[in-house]
């Protein structure tokens, strides 16, 4: 397998290639991803890192211990209430089978009609934790970027439920949008942290059934459950958030969970999509933090991508917090980060 080519600054366009449903803009992978490393970090992105290194790593530390206690998980979607959307965003709650999910535009952005691009979200929070509160900043300068409408989806969670469950209420969210009109080259998959490993799975699912969405966004993606890759790491000394027994209390809550779901008369298998990585998979962008140990899913992930001739392109910005889009427009290099999601965004729908 060839090594990622890096650059600094923006990749040329693409153009070319074709698939099944209609022209591309953009080639098939040469085997290799593109690897752009950003400029930074700021000052501000300097005190974010320091201010979490000092209170949430310590924090997720001691818990990582007993993982098992009934932590509130959901105080932090309630919290996300505060964050109080742009004047002028429109909301809409929409129920699916087992779950909602929140229909989201940004001012300016034209009604979800099935005519123009849409964006199906899906937040991170280890699969336990937030929701469309805590992530309706990220969900809202995704939809004004990208000039769409965003479908959030509030899955089910560990430990309550499976993370195969919440697989099926992501792709109960796309079926949603197919029924309204959305066809496959119009919808982007997005997630940040462990909504980047239900994007991948859901791209996955969708491709066993002979659809392609036009394109996945990984923000700092969660794309593999084993825990030994991350322990031996060297970010697992400079990740300002997640101390290395964090990992192990994660895959130990998510194989509880499975374990007592049973499908088919056997009990929930724990899926890794890298495993599983196959060609035509839709187009993909990743963005991570340098110093985060999530880097190792995201190369991981970029390499194989384009291995199986997906497109492929991983930026990686040096020196911030795990998804730290989330504290745009805080921090100067979120805001910029989301730009270039919605550029892509656009890009892969024309």
């Amino acid at each position: 397998m060839t090594a990622p080519s890096k650059v600094i600054g923006a990749p040329g366009p693409y153009v070319g290639a074709t698939s099944l449903r209609k022209t591309r803009k953009y080639p098939v992978s040469d085997g290799a991803p593109v690897e752009v490393i950003e400029s930074g970090p700021s000052l501000i992105a300097r005190a974010a890192s320091l201010a979490c290194r000092l209170t949430v790593r310590p924090a997720l530390a001691a818990g990582s211990y007993v993982p098992h206690l009934p932590w509130p998980f959901g105080v932090l979607d309630q919290i996300g209430r505060a964050f109080v959307p742009e004047a002028g965003t429109v909301r809409a709650t929409i129920g699916l089978a087992n779950a909602t999910a929140q229909l989201v535009r940004a001012p300016g952005v034209l009604p979800a009609d099935g005519n123009r691009r849409i964006v199906l979200y899906i937040h991170g929070g280890a699969f336990l934790t937030c929701g469309v509160n805590s992530h309706s900043r990220i969900v809202g300068a995704v939809s004004k970027y990208a000039d769409a409408p965003v479908l959030v989806v509030d899955y089910r969670l560990i430990p309550k439920n499976s993370v195969g469950e919440a697989v099926d209420d992501c792709y109960d969210a796309y079926r949603w949008l197919r029924q309204r009109g959305y066809d496959p080259e119009q919808i982007v998959l997005a997630g940040d942290s462990a909504g980047g490993y239900l994007a991948l799975t859901l791209a996955q699912r969708l491709q066993d059934e002979g659809e392609e969405p036009a394109a996945l966004v990984g923000i700092s993606p969660l794309m593999q459950l084993a825990k030994e890759p991350k322990h031996a790491h060297p970010n697992s000394r400079t990740d300002a958030l997640f101390p290395p027994r964090a990992f192990d209390a994660l895959l130990d809550l998510i194989s509880r969970a499975a374990a007592k779901r049973i499908v088919d008369g056997e009990p929930e298998g724990i899926y890794e999509p890298l495993d599983h990585i196959e060609p035509g998979l839709p187009r993909t962008l990743i963005h991570v933090s340098g110093s985060e140990v999530l880097l190792h899913d995201a190369r991981l992930a970029a390499r194989r991508l384009a291995a199986a001739g997906v497109p492929t392109e991983l930026r990686v910005w040096r020196g911030q917090i795990h998804d730290f889009q989330l504290a745009a427009p805080i921090i100067p290099e979120a805001d910029r980060s989301l730009r270039q999601i919605g550029q892509y965004i656009r890009e892969a729908t024309e």
